[in-house]
């Protein structure tokens, strides 16, 4: 059975080797291959996801395969974007490419949206590169395109989407009608 769980210190190594396996295979044909290879190692992934894990201002959750392993997470917390009106921000989530169109992806956002309603969040805002193809996941749960921005990456400059719900209880009743709980 897929079990969802808060994340701890002890899986700051596991949550790093999927954000590192995910992230490459997702930007690979995005990022330009010099850009790619300026972010940061896996080494560097696993010293921010032991600093990030002891932080009370990040929440993070896993999802774990029948055999116990973790194959995604979302991790998130109050919104960056201090000019929007949304509160919350989903700041990573990734599904190895093994596991993803199963509901991981689903049930780790509806356990974090049940996190956020807890610390009191009444939206939810992501950004993702435009050009993510991960980005439908998004406006299939009733997320709406807030604005664009660019960012740096490497040396390149990218542009990067945020999609945002208005309205937690509007994102619930998405998730819901998948029948994701």
């Amino acid at each position: 059975m897929v079990k969802v769980r808060k994340a701890t210190v002890i899986d700051a190594e596991q949550i790093a080797s999927v954000h590192d396996e995910t992230w490459k295979l997702t930007y690979e044909p995005i990022i330009q291959e010099d850009d790619l290879q300026q972010v940061t190692s896996f080494e560097n992934r696993k010293i921010m996801w032991e600093t990030t894990l002891r932080s009370s201002h990040h929440h993070v959750f896993v999802v774990e395969s029948t055999e116990g392993d973790i194959v995604g997470f979302i991790s998130g917390g109050k919104s960056r974007t201090e000019h929007t009106q949304l509160d919350g921000e989903i700041y990573d989530i990734y599904i190895l490419p093994s596991h993803q169109r199963k509901g991981f992806g689903q049930k780790l956002l509806y356990t974090f949206i049940q996190e956020c309603e807890e610390l009191g969040y009444e939206s939810l805002l992501v950004w993702i590169l435009t050009d993510n193809p991960y980005g439908q996941f998004y406006v299939r749960l009733g997320a709406r395109k807030i604005e664009a921005d660019n960012v740096t990456i490497g040396k390149g400059t990218y542009e990067e989407t945020a999609y945002g719900w208005e309205d937690l209880e509007q994102l619930k009743g998405a998730l819901a009608s998948s029948e994701v709980q």
